[in-house]
C-alpha cells in the first residue's frame, strides 16, 4: 500500500491463509469459504471478526442457485425491453427484498428506468471496382458482414462512396500518432483495423513497446467504440471495421450475435456521436476482396499502418451501402438497492458494486428447440448477478453496515455498448464526487480455486493496493490481467464510471489454478471465448467448480468493506487518463 493510500484503513482479512497454506482455505462442505487466520498480516482483530460473519455468509450453494435461475429458460435470455427483462427484475426486486435491502433510487424505489432506442436494421452492401464495365458485387449480411444504424431514420443510403483504408484509425497526440493527417473524410465509408497499431519496442525486438498505446495491452484506441466514434466526428459518411479473431478477441459469429439483430441505443436528442450513419463489421477475406478489387494488397496496407508516417489511402472502390430501420421507444431498467452507511458523518457517501443483468435474448431463426434459441448468458452475466447477491448477503451478515452506504447496481444494456453504467454516469442518483470506487463484476470465475487473482487495469488506481492487500490476506498474489491483450478494462462497465472519474476495481479471476496442470486457465479461456462467448451455449456446466468464484466473492466483499470503512477515498494514479477528470470533480463546489 502507498503511504498516502487509505491510511487509517484496517485490514480486514477474514477469508486469509499463509501463502504456504492455500489448500487450507477450501470451501468446507457446506460451500463457505473457510475463514483463517492470516500470519503475514496483523490486522485489526475487530474488523476481522466483524467480517468473518460475512465471508462465512457467502456460499457456492447459493451462488450456483442464483446462476441456474437467471441462465433457465424461464428468463428467456434477459434482453432488454422484453418479457426476459420483466421476469428478471421481479426476481432480483424479490431478492434485495428478502435480504433487507432498501430501495436504491432516491424515489423510493429499487429502478431507474434507461430510455433507449430498439432499432432493427436491414442493410445491403455492394462495391464497385475501379474498372471500366465493373459491376457491382454485392456482399451477403451477416455472413459476410454486419451493419446497422443508430438513427431513427426508416431509410439510410450511402451511395457512390469513396472506400478509404485508414489504418487503425487512431489520433493519439501522447504518442505521436495520426492515421488520418488531416485528410478530408466527409461522405467517405472508411476500412479500419480493430485493436492499437502494434509499435515493437526498440530495445526488445520481438515484444511491443509498453510506452506506446499500452504495449500488448489494449488501449481504449483499439476499441470499436473508439473507432466508430472517430468515423462520426469526422463526418464518415459509414465505416467496417476489419475482423479479425486475434486483435479482436473474438470470433465473427459474437459480431453476428451482438449486432445481427435488433440493437440498442440510449435515447437522447439529435443525432447519436458515438457513430457514423452506418457502422459495420466485416469479414477478413472480404476485406482482402475489397483491397483487391481497388489494385491493393490487404497484407501490405496492413503493414503501411504499422507506421506513423501513415496516410489515409483511398483504395478507389466506390461502395453503395443502405439500411431500411424500424425502431421503437423502449424503457429498460437499471436496478439499485442499498444499505445505508452507519456513520452520519459519511454516510451520504457511497462505494458502488454493479453487475449487468442482461444478455441477448432469443433468437428465434437458429435451428433446434427453443432451448438452443436462448442465450442463457451463465456466465455472462448471471455469475456476476449472482456474485452481487451474495455480497450483500454478505454485508447484510455483518454485526453493524458499514460506515459508508454500500450501493448495488445491476445494470441493463451492458451487452448493447454499456448503456445503463452509461446512463447511470450520466444520470447519478448519487452525486459522482461522493462516490468513492465502483467495484465491477462481469463473469466470474467458474473453475476452481486459485494461488493468484488477475486485476484488469491494475496500477491506474489507489484501489488496487486494497485488492492486492485483501489477496495477500488469503494467501494469494494479486496481479495485472495476462490477458490485457483483451481490452477487458474497457469493455464492461466500470469503464463507464472511470470516464467521468470514479475510481474502480475490475477483477478476472486468477490462473494459476491449484491442482491444475500449467496452461489450464488459458484453455479454458479460450475453449469458452471460441464456442460460448455471446452464444446460446453460455450455460451452466456440470463440471463447474465455484470454489475460486467464493474466493473472489469474499475478496470484493472485504475490498468494499475497506474503502467504505476508511478515512481517505482511493485516487487515480499519475499517469491515469482519468485522474485529471476526478481532481475537476473534487475540486468543484457542491451542487
Amino acid at each position: 500500500m502507498t503511504p498516502n493510500l487509505l491510511p487509517a484503513l484496517t485490514v480486514a482479512l477474514a477469508f486469509s491463509v499463509g501463502a504456504h497454506d492455500v489448500a487450507a482455505a477450501r470451501p468446507d462442505k457446506s460451500g463457505r469459504a473457510a475463514a483463517q487466520p492470516a500470519p503475514a498480516a496483523a490486522p485489526n482483530l475487530s474488523a476481522t471478526q466483524a467480517t468473518q460473519a460475512g465471508v462465512r455468509a457467502i456460499t457456492a450453494e447459493a451462488l450456483l442457485k442464483h446462476i441456474k435461475t437467471l441462465a433457465s429458460d424461464e428468463f428467456e435470455g434477459r434482453a432488454p425491453a422484453s418479457n426476459g427483462e420483466t421476469i428478471t427484475l421481479s426476481y432480483l426486486q424479490g431478492q434485495f427484498k428478502q435480504l433487507g435491502l432498501e430501495p436504491g433510487n432516491p424515489d423510493g424505489s429499487y429502478l431507474q428506468k434507461v430510455p433507449m432506442l430498439g432499432i432493427s436494421s436491414h442493410p445491403s452492401l455492394k462495391y464497385t471496382a475501379p474498372l471500366p464495365g465493373s459491376v457491382s458485387v454485392p456482399l451477403q449480411f451477416p455472413e459476410d458482414y454486419v451493419a446497422w444504424t443508430a438513427r431513427t431514420e426508416k431509410s439510410i443510403n450511402v451511395s457512390d462512396s469513396e472506400l478509404v483504408f485508414v489504418g487503425y484509425g487512431v489520433n493519439a497526440p501522447e504518442f505521436h500518432w495520426d492515421d488520418y493527417k488531416g485528410v478530408d473524410l466527409k461522405g467517405k465509408t472508411l476500412l479500419m483495423l480493430i485493436n492499437d497499431p502494434p509499435v515493437a519496442d526498440p530495445k526488445h525486438p520481438g515484444q511491443l513497446d509498453p510506452n506506446v498505446f499500452g504495449g500488448k495491452a489494449m488501449s481504449y484506441y483499439g476499441r470499436w467504440t473508439y473507432k466508430f466514434e472517430m468515423a462520426a466526428k469526422l463526418g464518415a459518411a459509414a465505416a467496417l471495421i476489419v475482423h479479425e479473431t486475434k486483435p479482436a478477441a473474438y470470433p465473427f459469429e459474437v459480431v453476428r450475435n451482438s449486432w445481427g439483430r435488433e440493437n440498442f441505443a440510449i435515447r437522447c436528442k439529435g443525432v447519436n456521436p458515438a457513430f457514423p450513419p452506418l457502422p459495420g463489421w466485416l469479414q477478413l477475406e472480404r476485406a482482402r476482396e475489397l483491397a483487391k478489387a481497388g489494385g491493393h494488397d490487404f497484407d501490405a496496407l496492413k503493414q503501411a499502418a504499422l507506421s506513423r508516417d501513415f496516410k489515409p489511402v483511398p483504395l478507389g472502390v466506390r461502395i453503395n451501402m443502405s439500411a431500411q430501420n424500424v425502431w421503437r421507444e423502449v424503457g429498460s431498467h437499471n436496478l439499485v438497492a442499498k444499505i445505508s452507511g452507519s456513520d452520519p458523518a459519511v454516510k451520504d457517501e457511497v462505494v458502488i458494486y454493479s453487475a449487468h443483468w442482461d444478455h441477448f435474448g432469443i433468437d428465434e431463426s437458429l435451428p433446434g428447440p427453443r432451448t438452443q434459441q436462448i442465450f442463457h448468458g451463465a456466465k455472462d452475466n448471471a455469475s456476476g448477478v449472482a456474485a452481487l447477491l451474495e455480497v450483500a448477503r454478505a454485508y447484510k451478515a455483518l454485526p453493524t453496515p458499514p460506515r459508508r452506504t454500500i450501493l448495488f447496481l445491476l445494470t441493463t444494456g451492458e451487452e448493447r455498448g454499456l448503456l445503463g453504467a452509461q446512463y447511470y454516469a450520466s444520470y447519478p442518483l448519487y452525486p459522482l464526487a461522493k462516490t468513492l470506487l465502483d467495484i465491477n463484476v462481469d463473469g466470474l470465475n467458474l473453475w476452481g480455486r486459485t494461488r493468484d487473482v488477475e486485476l484488469s487495469g491494475m496500477g491506474k488506481s489507489s484501489a488496487d493496493e486494497v485488492v492486492a492487500e485483501v489477496a495477500r490476506g488469503q494467501g494469494r498474489l494479486a496481479r495485472p490481467d495476462s490477458n490485457s491483450a483483451f481490452g477487458s478494462f474497457y469493455r464492461a462497465d466500470q469503464f463507464e464510471f472511470a470516464k467521468v472519474g470514479v475510481p474502480v476495481v475490475y477483477v478476472r479471476g486468477g490462473t494459476d489454478f491449484i491442482g491444475k496442470r500449467p496452461g489450464y486457465a488459458q484453455q479454458k479461456l479460450l475453449n469458452y471465448t471460441a464456442h460460448d462467448y455471446h452464444t446460446v451455449n453460455d450455460v451452466v456446466q456440470p463440471d463447474w467448480d465455484l470454489g475460486g468464484a467464493v474466493q473472489d466473492v469474499a475478496l470484493l466483499f472485504q475490498v468494499g468493506y475497506q474503502v467504505a470503512q476508511g478515512k481517505e477515498y482511493p485516487h487515480w494514479k499519475s499517469g491515469a487518463e482519468f485522474k485529471a477528470v476526478r481532481e475537476r470533480m473534487l475540486a468543484a463546489p457542491p451542487k
